[in-house]
C-alpha cells in the first residue's frame, strides 16, 4: 500500500471534483443500497456509520461488515451470487457517496486532472477493503467462540493503537458480527474477565495480555 496516500484528501478531492458520482443522505435505520448483480457500485461514507447484513432463508441475521467514516464498500467487492442476499443499512444518520467503477475508463466530461489518478487512488481504497475482508474471513474460520472474540479484540486494539476501546456494536450485534450464538458468547465474556484476559464496562473493553 502506498504510505503517501491520504484517504482523507482524496475522498474530498472525489467529492468535490468528479461530476459522475451522486452523494445521499440516510437516517439511521434506512436502506443505503442492496447489492445487486453486475452493478459495480462502490460507495463511500463521509459521515455516519454503514452495517453490511445478510439474512438467510431462515431470516437469520449475520453483520457482514461495518463502516464508518471514509470507509468504502460495495458489489465490487462481492461474487455475483451473493449480492442478492446483502443489504446496507445505516446504523446511524449517514452521508455517503455512491459511484459506479465501470466509469472508471470513462473519460470525465471536465476531461479533469483527477481522472488520471482516479484509478491508482482507488486501488488504495480496494486494498483496505481486502485487509478488512481477509479480517472477516480469519474470525469465522476460528474453531469456537473465545479464539473469534479475541482475534476480533485485538484486531480493534490494532486499529486504534491502545487496549482500550469502544465496541462498533450493541453485543446483540456483535453476536451476529462474529456468527456466533448471543447468550454463548456473553457467557465466554465472562469467563474471559474472570480468567483475566479483559476488564469490560458496557461495551469498553480493556484488554490485560
Amino acid at each position: 500500500m502506498d504510505t503517501n496516500f491520504d484517504k482523507k484528501i482524496f475522498i474530498q478531492n472525489f467529492k468535490n471534483s468528479c461530476n459522475k458520482i451522486q452523494i445521499k443522505k440516510f437516517v439511521k435505520g434506512e436502506t443505503v443500497t442492496t447489492y445487486i448483480e453486475k452493478r459495480n457500485q462502490i460507495c463511500i461514507v463521509l459521515s455516519g456509520e454503514v452495517d453490511l447484513i445478510r439474512y438467510d432463508l431462515n431470516g437469520n441475521k449475520t453483520i457482514i461488515g461495518h463502516f464508518v467514516d471514509n470507509d468504502v464498500f460495495g458489489e465490487v467487492f462481492y461474487p455475483a451470487n451473493t449480492n442478492n442476499e446483502l443489504f446496507a443499512v445505516a446504523r446511524k444518520n449517514s452521508e455517503v457517496i455512491f459511484y459506479n467503477y465501470n466509469f472508471i475508463s470513462n473519460k470525465c466530461r471536465r476531461n479533469c486532472e483527477f481522472h488520471k489518478e482516479l484509478s491508482n487512488s482507488l486501488s488504495q481504497l480496494f486494498l483496505e477493503q481486502i485487509v478488512s475482508l481477509n479480517l472477516r474471513i480469519e474470525l469465522l474460520t476460528k474453531k469456537n467462540i473465545r479464539s473469534k472474540i479475541l482475534s476480533y479484540f485485538n484486531a480493534l486494539s490494532k486499529n486504534n493503537l491502545r487496549r482500550t476501546f469502544t465496541l462498533p456494536y450493541s453485543y446483540t450485534d456483535l453476536a451476529d458480527f462474529l456468527s456466533v450464538d448471543r447468550s454463548a458468547m456473553m457467557r465466554e465474556l465472562k469467563f474471559l474477565i474472570d480468567d483475566g484476559f479483559i476488564k469490560k464496562r458496557g461495551t469498553k473493553i480493556t484488554l490485560l495480555y
